[in-house]
């Protein structure tokens, strides 16, 4: 991870303490913006911070946190690896569902991180942070199955799965979630496979 990259995330992380109309903050003990490598080849989109999220300032660090760490090593894809965020950075109360308007507010910032970390692969974790690429689509339909989307002119590959505080509440759930887990390496080799051939690709044409 460059320098440039963690001075623009700290940056980031700055504005958005300082913006007063970001909803939800009255109630939030801390700002939950991410964490991980900001050059990673996948970032993990989440719901929103719970109560330990909200105590430590850090995503995924409840029950449903220690899941996701079990399924990211089940891949030899430690945390430290991958890039962890959110749709909204401050805990809804009760752990409610976030609402549009609360995700709408926190767009402009999400969308900042995902340019920054520019990421091949987005494993949205729950029905949230998939709406945010998928539309007029069902997670029960599409769970664990790789999308390619237009990005802000770039292909990237958002694998929709189900959130991992839903696996800990039903076993099929659980089932599905470590089955779609266990694909992602094989998604993730067949798109860096696929950028060495438009390297040579290129490569080949400028030698012509």
């Amino acid at each position: 991870m460059s320098d440039s990259k963690q001075r623009v995330f700290d940056d980031l992380k700055k504005e958005m303490e300082n913006d007063k109309s970001l909803p939800l903050r009255k109630g939030a003990t801390n700002l939950v913006l991410g964490e991980g490598n900001l050059s990673a080849d996948v970032l993990c989109i989440g719901e929103a911070p719970g109560f330990w999220e909200d105590k430590k300032g850090r995503p995924f660090v409840g029950a449903a946190g220690k899941l996701l760490d079990r399924l990211l090593l089940s891949i030899k894809l430690p945390r430290e690896e991958v890039f962890i965020t959110n749709v909204i950075c401050f805990r809804p109360p009760e752990n409610r569902d976030p609402s549009p308007e609360e995700i709408l507010a926190f767009q402009p910032y999400i969308d900042k991180l995902i340019d920054l970390v520019n990421p091949p692969v987005i494993l949205t974790l729950g029905r949230f942070s998939m709406g945010k690429f998928l539309y007029g689509v069902k997670i029960s339909s599409i769970h664990g199955k790789p999308q390619v989307v237009n990005w802000n002119g770039k292909s990237v590959t958002i694998i929709p799965m189900f959130h991992p505080a839903a696996a800990l509440r039903s076993g099929e759930v659980m089932q599905k979630i470590i089955d779609d887990f266990h694909r992602i390496p094989e998604v993730i080799k067949e798109i860096k496979e696929e950028k060495v051939k438009e390297r040579n690709k290129v490569e080949q044409m400028q030698l012509v």
